[in-house]
């Protein structure tokens, strides 16, 4: 009896394993950023980032996907201040579609929301200004080349944008930011 039941508690976790597999994601995804629209009283420079992304399947091509970022902007010097950068971190989520177009490509776009903050830092680390954290939106499209063995590489064009008010101690400050991201994500899917 008692191998009876665990025979078929094994069975129970196998057929579990086959319906669920390659349901959910693992995304890595350096990036690129370029501002489109600059704030108010800075020019900021060409950034970089980093994200990471679980991402879940629950139809056979759209699934809901919730993350973390972070990204980097310079600013210019020609406006007087000298030696600061914006960090933009926080939250990612939403909905993507990913639809074959051949064997091993596919296309993908998605559509979501941001929950991130702004942190102004000095050429020493410190940070002189902070925003609390707000929602904003971000768009996505891109391709999906199957490696093989659950491993995919996600080339995407990301539009974001965020609108926060950053405290300077006496000051108070808007801070608008819109950016294109260019990423090149490594996911494994499971």
């Amino acid at each position: 009896m008692k191998k009876s039941i665990m025979l078929l508690f094994f069975l129970g976790l196998w057929s579990f394993q086959m319906t669920a597999q390659e349901k959910w994601a693992v995304e890595v995804r350096p990036q690129v950023n370029f501002p489109t629209q600059q704030p108010d009283l800075i020019d900021l420079k060409t950034g970089y980032g980093f994200e990471a992304m679980l991402s879940y399947s629950f139809m056979e091509h759209l699934g809901v996907y919730a993350g973390w970022g972070w990204n980097n902007f310079g600013v210019d010097d020609e406006n007087g201040i000298e030696d600061l950068e914006i960090d933009e971190t926080g939250y990612s989520f939403g909905l993507k579609y990913i639809h074959p177009i051949k064997n091993s490509m596919s296309y993908l776009i998605g559509v979501g929301g941001i929950y991130k903050h702004f942190e102004v830092e000095d050429s020493s680390g410190d940070i002189t200004a902070d925003s609390g954290h707000e929602l904003g939106f971000e768009i996505m499209g891109g391709l999906v080349f199957d490696l093989g063995n659950n491993f995919d590489l996600r080339p995407q064009v990301i539009y974001r944008s965020l609108s926060a008010t950053a405290d300077f101690g006496q000051i108070e400050a808007d801070i608008d930011l819109q950016y294109i991201s260019f990423g090149l994500g490594f996911a494994m899917k499971f």
